[in-house]
């Protein structure tokens, strides 16, 4: 019933979005564009905070703290569920877009709210394609937006934590933005990979200090994909120790 009941919430609470999507598409028509990011991001935030809600999850949100005080963030976290993007979305503290597989811009109306929270769309199957969405994601961060990356490009069908692509992190390297782990615990007890039925679980949502840049990063970022991987997985490592 739960399951049911999110479904439907899904569906009427999108179509409900109509009227401020309309008057989002004046708004860039107008060029208001301060007005349409808060718009789209807190409508965003709003929507996540509720499809999450409906799941009778518990929500806890640690390491706040350590999200810099000014300048640009590319958040890179682990994948467990579709429910990781509401999750962060709804809430990490902060404005945020997201670097999104392609298809999903099949998705009507969901696909126009991302282009205004200036998500990315990346084809991984299209070098070329990626390589230009890359370079877009790095203007992005540089007029002053955050983007969340999931680099392991697929979401974890145990939870354990996948090899990184490390291409991703192009975008804070060429673009001077700080680099913020977040690691999602639990994330996969509300819908498993392969699952459609949604159960209450306890996510723990934890931001890790910021990644500082070493020498070389800027000639080669698999290094710098190896130690944001590492930090994300000693986190997800303490906490099963602490079970």
């Amino acid at each position: 019933m739960r399951t049911l009941i999110w479904y439907l919430y899904f569906g009427i609470s999108l179509l409900e979005t109509l009227p401020e999507l309309s008057k989002a598409r004046k708004l860039e028509a107008a060029g208001e564009t301060e007005a349409l990011d808060q718009m789209a991001f807190k409508r965003a935030r709003m929507w996540s905070q509720n499809l999450v809600k409906k799941t009778g999850s518990k929500i806890t949100v640690t390491g706040a703290e350590n999200l810099p005080a000014n300048g640009a963030i590319l958040f890179v976290s682990n994948h467990q569920s579709h429910f990781d993007i509401p999750l962060i979305l709804g809430y990490v503290p902060a404005d945020l877009g997201f670097v999104a597989k392609i298809e999903m811009l099949k998705f009507r109306i969901v696909n126009e709210w991302m282009k205004y929270m200036h998500c990315i769309f990346m084809n991984r199957d299209d070098i070329r394609q990626a390589i230009k969405v890359i370079n877009e994601g790095i203007e992005v961060l540089k007029s002053g937006y955050n983007l969340v990356l999931f680099p392991e490009g697929t979401r974890s069908l145990t939870g354990e934590l996948s090899e990184f692509k490390p291409g991703g992190m192009r975008l804070a390297v060429k673009s001077g933005a700080h680099i913020v782990p977040i690691v999602l615990h639990n994330a996969k007890d509300i819908m498993k990979k392969g699952s459609i039925t949604i159960h209450p679980a306890e996510v723990e949502i934890q931001i890790l200090p910021p990644v500082e840049l070493q020498e070389g990063d800027h000639k080669d970022s698999i290094a710098l994909s190896q130690r944001v991987h590492a930090q994300i997985e000693a986190a997800l490592n303490e906490k099963k120790a602490v079970k």
